[in-house]
């Protein structure tokens, strides 16, 4: 990624609920996936728990990345690194996974 390409700022919410409320193992495994959110280019990434459903959980990736790179997001949701890393989700997650992408505006 070139620092002289353009660049856009998005938000990432990944709503999921886990079978308990503990977040031990979704924690481990967000700090084993850092160097894959940094393929998204500058990534912070938190985790919010609900107060009244506390198996209810928030994931937010905010990301900056090239806009050509982002603007082919179909061929990021090909790429091998990606769909292991969903597969991997997948398995952690009774329920449905809700994904939803945000831009600032």
């Amino acid at each position: 990624m070139s620092n002289d390409d353009p660049k856009v700022r998005r938000t990432l919410q990944l709503r999921f609920t886990l079978p308990s409320s503990d977040p031990a193992q979704l924690i481990a495994m967000i700090k084993a996936a850092a160097p894959f959110y940094q393929m998204f280019g500058k990534a912070d990434v938190r985790l919010l728990q609900n107060v009244d459903d506390p198996a209810k959980f928030i994931q937010v990736i905010e990301y900056e990345a090239d806009e050509d790179w982002e603007l082919n997001r179909q061929r990021i949701a090909s790429d091998a690194r990606m769909q292991t890393y969903l597969q991997s989700w997948r398995t952690m997650f009774p329920g449905a996974l809700e994904i939803d992408v945000f831009q600032e505006v």
